[in-house]
């Protein structure tokens, strides 16, 4: 499943709740879905953040260290 149809699927999961309520398996599935997106969002924004370099003011330039 694509992010974008695991956001399709939340959203729609999310809109009946709203209107008729969900079933015990439905509710598990959403929040097993929001769980994969959190993750996913988690793990972009490490890996964006571990790829920075910062540069310091005598010039000298310096990776970011991994976060544990």
């Amino acid at each position: 499943m694509t992010m974008d149809e695991t956001i399709k699927r939340i959203n729609e999961l999310y809109h009946k709740s709203q209107a008729e309520g969900l079933t015990e398996e439905e509710k598990e599935e959403q929040k097993n879905l929001r769980q994969k997106y959190i993750d996913s969002i988690k793990g972009n924004l490490r890996g964006q953040l571990e790829s920075l370099s910062i540069q310091r003011p005598d010039g000298t330039i310096e990776k970011v260290k991994k976060v544990k």
